[in-house]
């Protein structure tokens, strides 16, 4: 289980190190095997470990070929999945591409979603974070059934 906010830095090779807490549980559960691909909604990234992409991608590539809207989210999400291995310091090297679309160059924000991890660039965090804040006071009243009955 992945969680927390992390504020990192980038290197030069553009390479991301892992907090440690993470990096063991990564080098434990999948060898350090991750893939990291694009987030279709947000100017982020997903890495999932190795196990938990193999089902997601077994879910997408079942998806219809002539609705559009199924091949367009495999052609996003397939197409831009990278295999990346976390090595014995906690670091992998995220791709050029991954890193040009997600506008990372230096700052970035890692956080855990749970089975997953969004790598975000600071300032674009940031600027969301704030909008999302500002959204959930504003729609407050507007729970959906199923968190009405959630404790916090």
């Amino acid at each position: 289980m992945f969680r927390g906010v992390n504020q990192l830095n980038l290197d030069a090779k553009g390479r991301l190190a892992f907090p440690s807490r993470h990096s063991d549980r990564l080098l434990s559960h999948c060898s350090g095997e991750v893939v990291a691909t694009i987030d279709y909604r947000d100017r982020c990234l997903v890495f999932y470990p190795l196990p938990e992409w193999e089902e997601i991608e077994r879910k997408l590539i079942a998806l219809p070929d002539l609705q559009p809207s199924a091949k367009r989210l495999k052609r996003l999400l397939i197409g831009h999945a990278q295999e990346l291995q976390v090595d014995g310091n906690g670091r992998a090297l995220v791709p050029p591409p991954l890193r040009e679309y997600a506008g990372l160059e230096k700052r970035v924000v890692l956080i855990g979603q749970g089975n997953k991890f969004e790598l975000w660039d600071e300032s674009l965090w940031e600027q969301r974070r704030a909008d999302w804040l500002q959204e959930a006071a504003a729609a407050d009243a507007e729970l959906p059934e199923e968190l009405e009955s959630l404790a916090l």
